[in-house]
């Protein structure tokens, strides 16, 4: 008997380890094969790096720069393009666990991949050709360098899976992951940021029953993934922002057009900014900054015009609470009964050196993507859904000459969401609210969650262009968007009036922290030149109103007669000059004090305690540093490597530090701010000219890289460097170059 004991004991023990071992290599074969782009194509390209490793691309044609970018950009960073390729493949869970998983919930549930294989064959085919020579250089740097790929079975990959990357993405830059991620949490959905709509009804509030959410802090990251994901994310996607100004000569003082690109990116990952510079012999000529997986740069110049760009918050998306029968597979719609469509789905879930398979459905009804939970079932629907276009119409922006075709292709209305601002040669400047929004009949109550029976609701297309919020050549000669309402964008003399736009296209009616300033701050200067215009990109003030007001009122409010410490860190908040430039003793508890009444604001979610807040913050103090009142720089910190700066700027101000990582000895490593910043000048009779700056380097995930946090110190001291748009600047500033191509 013992005997046999043992045997089965050693049985149970080989069936065991049969069982680990699968849910260690499962994944890969499970995963469907890539397959290269379907072409013998030979490209050719000269990728020549400046003083500061920014590549610069060249080729003979456009499809030959694309596939330089993708060996330059893989050359600094394969370790998050990998990610994106992942993310592209529905596979992103297998390196990156729950959190991953997520993205991988939202591919399917999106049905990212069938967008891409609907319209990706339509586009135009200079535009396929640059999405399959981009995907040409990552299959040849993956097959160069197989000892850095992190998931078996990744590559290859084809113009399709770069294209379904944009078809997942972009929908989560108008916030879409804010109403996913409430629904499968089983979270009352946070108010719209759009007006109301009379005779509003109540919101829905669902449970669900869908792949676990994690917190941000969740400590199950694993170490191989990038710290930021390839979707805007958790905080850092609600509080993303940016500040963007252009300058028309009348007002610079010295005749110069000058437009400031000022994005607030993650610092690290798949939404973080790679500098480039590309230039072909078919007219593709362009400065400026992509996120891994792109072909081109979104936002930057050329030699005739350039734009840069900022998160807008419109009502893009609505939810719809369907009717299921009995058996829970078919959803009423205008009095007769509709199969629910459905398909079974495994997410691979990395745990530790185990991939778990996690089997999911998910639904669409004819309204869009559904959710189903434990009250019943919702369908989405958002503005750019089942669209590719975008990749052409970045594209043409790039190759864009004059500010008539600028404005033709702006008005395609492809590029989802994002405003625009907007700077040329000619003295032109422009703000254009861009956004794809629902065309949606006039009635309905859009700001809550509709009935789904209805079929008149299930709106098509978007609005006209004409009806979206824009403003060209200000009569006060400036444009600016700090991420607020585009009712303050050019002065009070050409300002939009709100009244014109209609309250169904839900335009957001907030203001931040930045755009008081910049509003205070451009009136104050009858002419604004380039040093004024520094001076005011990197403000650090704090205007005493909204979410910044309450929190120094709830704070002067509290009766801290029993508690001496937390009194004084109430007196220094009362006594702080409002700045965040690390000079005022009352700076570092401001800056731990006004994050989360930020958070809060820009989430819609309601306003934190004031005396718990208090608490944290002086806790934090004292703890790390002995005192309630260190200097904010010895708080605030840039660090890279070995890199260990002090830095300036906070939470919504115009110098941005707004996110951080609290690391060990207490210290606040900033992750989000100020990412790609650019000054961009055109002088009448000179060739453009710009400078460019990051918070860290070209190869911020190569440790080895000369490159990997050369641009700390300039970017901590409010320097710039130069971009060597001109093919002769940039071979004298060349520290590198060579040719690189696939024969």
């Amino acid at each position: 008997m013992k005997r046999w004991l043992v045997r089965g004991g050693w049985l149970l023990l080989g069936v065991t380890l049969t069982v680990l071992i699968g849910l260690m290599v499962w994944e890969p074969f499970a995963a469907q094969k890539g397959t290269a782009p379907d072409s013998d194509r030979t490209y050719s390209a000269e990728i020549v790096r400046s003083e500061f490793g920014v590549p610069h691309i060249y080729g003979e044609t456009d499809a030959d720069v694309a596939y330089g970018v993708a060996i330059a950009h893989a050359e600094d960073d394969f370790f998050t393009l990998q990610d994106v390729v992942a993310m592209t493949r529905g596979r992103y869970g297998a390196i990156a666990g729950e959190q991953g998983a997520q993205i991988d919930y939202a591919y399917h549930l999106l049905d990212a991949r069938g967008t891409a294989e609907r319209h990706y064959a339509s586009l135009p085919e200079d535009t396929r050709a640059l999405f399959e020579a981009y995907a040409t250089g990552l299959n040849q740097f993956a097959k160069e360098n197989p000892g850095e790929v992190k998931l078996a079975n990744l590559f290859p990959v084809n113009g399709m899976d770069v294209a379904t990357g944009f078809a997942l993405r972009q929908p989560f830059f108008f916030g879409l992951g804010n109403v996913i991620g409430p629904l499968v949490a089983g979270e009352e959905l946070n108010p719209e940021f759009g007006p109301p709509i009379p005779e509003a009804g109540s919101q829905v509030e669902p449970s669900a029953d869908a792949p676990p959410i994690m917190e941000e802090n969740d400590e199950a990251e694993p170490t191989n993934v990038a710290r930021a994901h390839p979707l805007y994310f958790g905080e850092d996607g609600a509080l993303s922002g940016s500040n963007a100004w252009a300058i028309a000569p009348e007002k610079s003082g010295d005749g110069v057009t000058r437009l400031v690109s000022n994005s607030h990116q993650p610092w690290r990952g798949g939404v973080a900014w790679y500098e480039l510079v590309v230039e072909s012999n078919e007219g593709w000529h362009y400065a400026g900054a992509n996120f891994p997986g792109s072909p081109f740069p979104f936002l930057g110049h050329n030699e005739n015009l350039g734009w840069t760009n900022t998160v807008n918050r419109p009502d893009m998306t609505d939810v719809y609470e369907l009717e299921l029968d009995e058996s829970g597979e078919n959803y009423k719609l205008d009095g007769e009964w509709k199969p629910l469509l459905s398909k079974s789905v495994i997410l691979p879930v990395k745990k530790g050196p185990l991939v778990l398979p996690v089997p999911q459905t998910v639904y669409r009804s004819a309204h869009g993507p559904v959710i189903k939970n434990d009250k019943g079932a919702f369908a989405i629907r958002y503005g750019g859904m089942d669209s590719v276009d975008m990749l052409d119409a970045y594209y043409r922006l790039n190759k864009a000459e004059t500010f008539d075709e600028w404005k033709t292709i702006i008005a395609r209305m492809d590029i989802p969401s994002t405003n625009f601002i907007y700077g040329d040669k000619e003295g032109n400047i422009a703000y254009v609210y861009n956004a794809a929004i629902p065309n949606r009949p006039v009635g309905p109550d859009w700001r809550n969650i509709l009935p789904g029976n209805d079929s008149s609701l299930i709106w098509q297309g978007t609005v006209d262009f004409d009806a979206i919020p824009k403003i060209y050549n200000p009569s006060s000669g400036w444009v600016y968007n700090s991420n607020n309402k585009p009712y303050s964008a050019a002065g009070p003399d050409d300002d939009i009036d709100p009244d014109s736009v209609a309250p169904e296209m839900g335009v957001e009616l907030k203001e931040t922290n930045r755009s008081r300033r910049t509003e205070i701050l451009m009136a104050q200067y009858n002419i604004i030149d380039r040093k004024t215009l520094e001076k005011i990109k990197y403000d650090t003030g704090y205007v005493r109103e909204d979410y910044v007001d309450t929190m120094m009122d709830g704070v002067e409010a509290l009766d801290l007669t029993d508690d001496p410490e937390l009194a004084r860190a109430q007196a220094l908040l009362k006594g702080w000059d409002m700045t965040s430039d690390s000079v005022g003793e009352g700076d570092s508890i401001a800056l731990l004090m006004i994050r989360p009444w930020m958070s809060a604001e820009y989430q819609n979610k309601p306003l934190p305690d004031a005396k718990e807040e208090l608490a944290k913050a002086a806790e934090h103090l004292m703890t790390h540093f002995g005192k309630l009142d260190p200097p904010m720089s010895e708080l605030l910190r840039l660090r890279q490597g070995d890199i260990d700066l002090p830095l300036d700027g906070g939470s919504d101000t115009l110098r941005a530090s707004t996110l951080w990582n609290v690391d060990d000895d207490g210290r606040l490593s900033v992750r989000h701010g100020d990412s790609f910043l650019m000054f961009v000048e055109w002088e009448p009779g000179q060739r453009v000219r710009s400078e460019s700056i990051q918070p860290f380097g070209a190869a911020t995930t190569r440790p080895e890289s000369p490159h990997f946090a050369d641009q700390t110190a300039l970017f901590v001291k409010h320097e710039l460097k130069p971009v060597h748009f001109w093919r002769v600047d940039a071979l004298k500033a060349a520290t590198t170059r060579k040719t690189v191509t696939n024969r």
